[in-house]
């Protein structure tokens, strides 16, 4: 191993520094580091099935991550570019065996390779519902991540009033909140002071962009859609909500924060005959990257057999039903509460449908918008 010298200068490199433990369970290892000795939490991911967080207290910040293996320790340092400290040795061991680290402050989101697959999710009365952060539950809608490259959760809060969250912020591609039944309170940086979110409204999270969820109704269910799958949330101790500027088009990573209210919003005719839908704006906000519509019938008779070439088909049954069928797949009716991923040049077809359908539209194409 090449001898690590002591550096004249490091030029602000390091900014901060974590421990990394392993634990075999998350939820009361958390609740011992941040009740029982008082750490606070500044991040914690997945948000459906947590497996890692992180703590500061005490002059020292603390990873907690469940599998690792950490008898002696790991000190990881977080530059701006570590390749220019220690001559380029990005790991290193110190005398008592602790394991060295130098990574970047601020790495660059991976984006899975596409791995597009069918994936039908119907809500049932036994449907598994994970406890995630801030004490929400989560129902997984694609329990295979299309590899890792996107995730979708049905999110509900049973019981109303304030919500436990803090301040806090995501490293995403794309990020939607859809409101589904309910209502929910949240304030956003830049714009303004807190909004209640309704059913049938929805917001477009660009990447970075602060934020907190401040009350709920009882019963709020939330549809939320994300890319990629695995991304962490950020807690921000220093910044306060609404903030001192109001910026609505502020552009984060290229793309703009949308507040879609559903009772405002004008009803077009939908690309297929016997169907209408409303725009979210999303799609002009992300540079095309992503479109979204709430859909509804209304005269409609049937429709042809028909496939996509983008990178990611999402539909969820807002209310009604509709008979969907798909080549090499039984025919599936879809009730409130069921979603379905369909994947490029498969063909499908929406054969019946009830007076009062209603389902939401995600659509993704496959260029990157790099965050």
């Amino acid at each position: 191993m090449v001898p690590i010298t002591k550096q004249a200068n490091f030029d602000n490199q390091i900014q901060s520094a974590e421990i990394v433990l392993g634990c075999s369970e998350l939820n009361q290892t958390l609740e011992f580091y941040n009740q029982i000795l008082g750490l606070v939490i500044e991040s914690i991911y997945p948000a459906d099935e947590p497996k890692v967080a992180v703590l500061s207290g005490y002059g020292i910040r603390l990873r907690l991550e469940i599998g690792t293996s950490a008898d002696t320790g790991t000190l990881r340092l977080l530059c701006t570019n570590p390749s220019q400290i220690f001559a380029g040795q990005l790991q290193f061991q110190a005398p008592n065996g602790t394991t060295i680290e130098l990574i970047e402050a601020l790495p660059e989101i991976i984006l899975p390779p596409e791995k597009q697959s069918f994936v039908l999710c119907q809500l049932q009365q036994d449907s598994d519902w994970g406890l995630g952060r801030a004490g929400m539950q989560y129902r997984d809608l694609i329990p295979n991540r299309q590899g890792g490259r996107f995730i979708a959760s049905h999110i509900r809060i049973p019981e109303g009033g304030p919500v436990p969250d803090y301040v806090h912020f995501h490293r995403v591609r794309f990020q939607l909140i859809f409101c589904y039944k309910g209502w929910v309170k949240v304030v956003y940086e830049d714009q303004g002071e807190p909004f209640i979110l309704k059913a049938g409204d929805c917001v477009l999270q660009p990447p970075t962009i602060r934020h907190r969820v401040l009350e709920s109704s009882a019963g709020l269910e939330v549809v939320e859609v994300g890319c990629p799958a695995l991304h962490e949330t950020f807690a921000d101790r220093e910044m306060a909500l609404p903030n001192n500027s109001i910026n609505p088009d502020r552009e984060f990573f290229g793309q703009k924060f949308v507040r879609h209210i559903a009772t405002t919003a004008k009803w077009k005719p939908w690309r297929i005959a016997g169907f209408e839908s409303r725009d979210t704006g999303i799609g002009k906000a992300t540079a095309g990257l992503t479109g979204v519509y709430v859909i509804r019938s209304t005269d409609f008779l049937s429709t042809e057999m028909q496939s996509h070439s983008e990178e990611f088909l999402f539909l969820f049954t807002l209310r009604g039903y509709m008979d969907l069928s798909c080549e090499k797949q039984p025919l599936y009716k879809l009730n409130a509460g069921d979603s379905v991923v369909i994947p490029k040049n498969m063909k499908h077809a929406i054969t019946a449908v009830s007076n009062d359908l209603e389902f939401l539209e995600v659509r993704m194409s496959d260029k990157f918008k790099a965050s």
